[in-house]
């Protein structure tokens, strides 16, 4: 996987960490997951097709989920429900549509699919591909991962 597909979904997600809820974002971790990959307590995942093609994977604790609806909504939340899954999978799906905008600039023309939110603990979660890169960001309200399984197209 080259630089350039973690760097988009790396500065989109600064960018709308930074622009919809103030907060910070710092890479803390980066890795390789093989097979099934670990899921936190709220899941996102958005297919990607083109150019590359696979999945992406937006990992988040449940508190840190809490937080997020809490600042962009204004509303206290306590539990995971409906109304925190669809806002949770707006932030992915516009990270994500932000993200192919940047790869755009690298010359990969990509599309993503609505998104797939697992809520829940002890998910484990499999991939489009058999290797992820899992990147561990660092906010002031909690750390979340993000799982790219992608190829690029022969």
């Amino acid at each position: 996987m080259r630089a350039e597909c973690i760097n988009s979904f790396y500065r989109a997600t600064q960018d709308i960490f930074e622009r919809m809820m103030d907060l910070k974002t710092e890479k803390a971790e980066l890795g390789v997951v093989e097979e099934m990959i670990a899921g936190k307590e709220a899941n996102v995942v958005i297919g990607m097709t083109g150019d590359l093609y696979g999945s992406v994977l937006y990992s988040f604790p449940k508190e840190m989920t809490l937080d997020m609806v809490k600042i962009m909504s204004g509303m206290e939340m306590d539990k995971l429900d409906s109304f925190v899954a669809s806002a949770l999978g707006e932030v992915a799906n516009i990270i994500s549509g932000n993200a192919v905008t940047y790869l755009s600039e690298h010359n990969y023309s990509c599309d993503i699919v609505p998104p797939q939110i697992i809520v829940g603990e002890n998910k484990s979660i499999s991939m489009a591909t058999d290797k992820a890169l899992k990147l561990t960001l660092r906010t002031s309200i909690g750390n979340f991962d993000i799982n790219i399984s992608v190829k690029e197209k022969k």
